[in-house]
């Protein structure tokens, strides 16, 4: 997730937990309403708590296929469809990570230097040192830098430059040695926003839509520049509000949230559809070293989760590898398998009173999808 209570609790829930044009079967098709029962369930169960709709894109190399429960607007029957756009919020860490390890391919990013390196006197007071903090324990969460509410030094148009981002993370005291516990927060993938932008010279967004969205032909997605609040159509409207029992209020926040605010830590737009191209790419290998995808993939000692993706064990056996994201207006979670499994669903409210149990029910729709494909 982006916002205070973190993206970490995916993980702790699960209990652990050369660029190629790609080429995907054929699109989502109709069900009937006796397909995918079990699954259906429980994207009924996940909307039950989340917002005014929900919906599922899944499939293999066979096929693919997808499922809505309620409405992408409120007071409208808009079933959600797998080409509706709607805000990743941190999903775009996963993208923002793979920007940084194919520098690595590269040869201009070693995972295991210090960030001062890169970015002198950025990672710098407060109790942080930046030579003892490196591009590793950033993308890992176990740089020390805690979790925190962002209350960002605002420019004058109402954007926010990740060096403001960057500077209200760091003005939180460390939360433990770096390299010795985990700790998901957005400010280390604001930091790796900075590091791509110093190597490469060009705006971050502008690197990972050349380096990553379009080589893999997600033509749905973007990195929104600053100030830029739209959401493209079709969109899923987001809202926020609170359910009690049958009863519930819903507030349209579709285009209030400035994604600068967010920046290389959730940024991003997309649809279901495009994010499981991404991530079945990016576990196919297509986007990465081998080396680097395999560093991406693997928990460190002290931490359940790698670098820029989440690991969900399945029931059916296995593992599928992906991200979660939360935003005012949206949750959501994407994720795919070596062997060509691939789910995107998504709810359209960020259902911030019962979050855990919505995180809950969200993943477990997600794993009897990918089951079903077994």
């Amino acid at each position: 997730m982006t916002r205070n209570r973190g993206k970490w609790r995916l993980t702790a829930l699960l209990g652990t937990v050369a660029a190629a044009t790609l080429i995907l079967p054929s699109s989502a098709h109709a069900t009937a309403a006796s397909d995918h029962a079990a699954t259906r369930a429980a994207l009924n169960a996940f909307q039950a708590i989340g917002g005014p709709g929900a919906g599922l894109y899944a499939g293999d190399r066979t096929g693919s296929w997808s499922l809505s429960a309620g409405t992408g607007t409120n007071g409208a029957n808009k079933p959600v469809q797998p080409g509706d756009h709607f805000r990743v919020g941190s999903q775009t860490k996963t993208f923002t990570a793979v920007a940084v390890l194919r520098l690595v391919d590269e040869g201009k990013v070693d995972l295991d230097t210090a960030i001062e390196r890169y970015l002198p006197g950025v990672v710098d007071g407060n109790g942080y040192d930046g030579n003892a903090i490196t591009v590793r324990h950033l993308l890992q969460h176990t740089s020390g830098i805690p979790t925190n509410t962002p209350n960002p030094q605002a420019e004058p148009d109402g954007t926010y430059t990740l060096a403001a981002l960057v500077r209200d993370g760091l003005s939180h005291a460390p939360a433990f040695p770096p390299g010795t516990s985990f700790q998901y927060s957005n400010t280390n993938y604001e930091i790796l926003g900075m590091l791509i932008e110093k190597v490469t010279g060009m705006p971050v967004g502008d690197v990972i839509t050349s380096r990553v969205i379009q080589p893999l032909g997600l033509t749905e997605t973007r990195y929104p520049k600053p100030g830029d609040r739209s959401l493209a159509e079709p969109a899923v409207h987001g809202y926020r509000g609170v359910r009690v029992g049958p009863f519930f209020h819903w507030t349209d926040v579709t285009a209030s949230l400035e994604p600068s605010l967010f920046h290389s830590a959730g940024a991003m737009t997309s649809t279901e559809s495009d994010l499981a191209a991404f991530y079945q790419a990016l576990v196919d290998g297509k986007l990465l070293s081998q080396a680097s995808l395999e560093a991406m993939e693997t928990p460190g000692a002290h931490a359940p989760y790698g670098l820029g993706l989440d690991r969900l064990p399945l029931p059916c056996g296995g593992v599928a590898f992906g991200h979660m994201g939360g935003v005012p207006g949206y949750l959501s979670f994407s994720a795919a398998t070596s062997d060509g499994r691939r789910v995107s669903l998504m709810t359209n409210s960020e259902v911030s009173l019962n979050s855990e149990a919505a995180i809950g029910k969200m993943t477990a729709a997600a794993s009897s999808a990918l089951c079903e494909n077994r």
